[in-house]
């Protein structure tokens, strides 16, 4: 761990220039106490830096938190091992591909009978907060249990066991996003009628107290329970069809559920504070966290160790080197195939961008990770699953 400054921790071993300049910057807020930490897979965000975790007093920057309110992982680890399976796995593949609505904009064409409970409960929580999520997304309720894009994906995996994993990364979707953007906008507004002075306009906060702060609490609570239910819904599902695939019942061994982009108020240093994880998931001691790689490089079932000085933290997974155009650039089908070999996934021009070369090497993040968490699994891909 390095101290850049008393409001700045570090772990990560890389770090370019520009990303340690917008943690400056973030970290020398008034509001942030007792101080900013960079995880291990830090890189440029808008605003506020991706892995960071960001401590406010009497404060909340929404754009913090990101856009993709309770964006995270699940896992389910199976009784099955590597020997029970069949072959053909393209044939798992394009099973779960039919039934979890893949790529931006995609959703389901209708609620299927597993969504309605969880439905019923999101309701219920919106009335209670006092906002209609139609307001934002109209068909919100056909969200439920679909997948996006960018790096959000779902694998079946295997561990050092030969024990096979389902696992998956998704979050709030398109109703997350137009709460988040509406909020982030809100901030922005009130900053440029206070005329606060700030190093982005990104960073622009709301003050605990007013009717727009509670406004974004409830709504983001909301919206980090629709994220956790939306994973819940797709695994169920991928359950489903790794069951009609493997001609058998799985028996959950054990469910992991967490959230990377969330805002919880929490006590460190003596003092009661929001947390905002942007990319950085809890890594309270004893508690069970999931750190994907990049398609195609290991993910990791990890415990935390209560890291004081992280405020209970851990990275999220690999973070960019290559920014999504860059990799474009840089980057061609034929090495992300050589990258995927041996994984059987939907080799498309659409995945360039997410070729794991784009990102930090996994085990250099896990290493600067010694201190925060430590590792109970180390998981490998067999399908991977993208939308476009």
């Amino acid at each position: 761990m390095e101290v850049i400054n008393s409001r700045l921790m570090n772990w990560a071993s890389i770090l370019d220039d520009e990303t340690r300049r917008q943690a400056l910057a973030t970290a020398a807020l008034p509001i942030i106490y007792p101080h900013l930490a960079l995880m291990p897979d830090a890189h440029l965000g808008k605003g506020a830096t991706v892995g960071s975790v960001i401590p406010t007093v009497g404060a909340i920057i929404p754009a913090a938190v990101g856009v993709d309110i309770g964006c995270g992982m699940i896992a389910v680890r199976t009784q099955y091992l590597l020997k029970d399976l069949p072959k053909g796995l393209k044939r798992l593949r394009e099973g779960i591909e039919r039934a979890v609505p893949l790529s931006a904009g995609h959703a389901n064409r209708r609620v299927l009978a597993t969504a309605v409970p969880r439905l019923a409960e999101l309701r219920t929580m919106a009335a209670r907060a006092g906002f209609d999520p139609g307001q934002y997304a109209p068909k919100w309720e056909l969200q439920l249990g679909s997948l996006g894009s960018g790096n959000h994906f779902i694998e079946v995996c295997a561990d050092e066991d030969a024990a096979v994993w389902l696992f998956l990364h998704s979050g709030s979707r398109g109703v997350g996003n137009k709460i988040a953007q509406r909020h982030i906008a809100v901030a922005r507004d009130l900053a440029l009628h206070r005329k606060m002075v700030l190093p982005d306009r990104d960073l622009a906060y709301l003050e605990e107290g007013t009717p727009e702060f509670q406004r974004y609490i409830r709504e983001l609570r909301w919206a980090q329970h629709f994220a956790l239910l939306n994973r819940e819904e797709m695994m169920d599902r991928v359950v489903e069809q790794f069951e009609a695939w493997v001609g058998g019942t799985v028996r959950e061994l054990e469910r992991i559920n967490c959230h990377h982009n969330f805002t919880a108020q929490e006590t460190h240093y003596g003092k009661s504070v929001w947390v905002s994880r942007k990319g950085a998931i809890r890594a309270r001691a004893g508690e069970l966290g999931l750190i994907p790689g990049s398609m195609g490089t290991a993910s990791y079932v990890v415990v935390g160790l209560g890291n004081r000085a992280s405020l209970n933290s851990s990275p999220h997974g690999a973070g960019r080197e290559y920014s999504r155009t860059a990799a474009r650039k840089r980057f061609s089908l034929a090495q992300l195939k050589a990258a995927m070999e041996g994984i059987e996934f939907r080799a498309r021009e659409a995945f360039i961008d997410e070729i794991p070369a784009a990102y930090k090497p996994i085990d250099q993040v896990m290493r600067d990770s010694a201190d925060l968490v430590r590792v109970r699994h180390k998981l490998r891909q067999l399908v991977n699953v993208k939308g476009d």
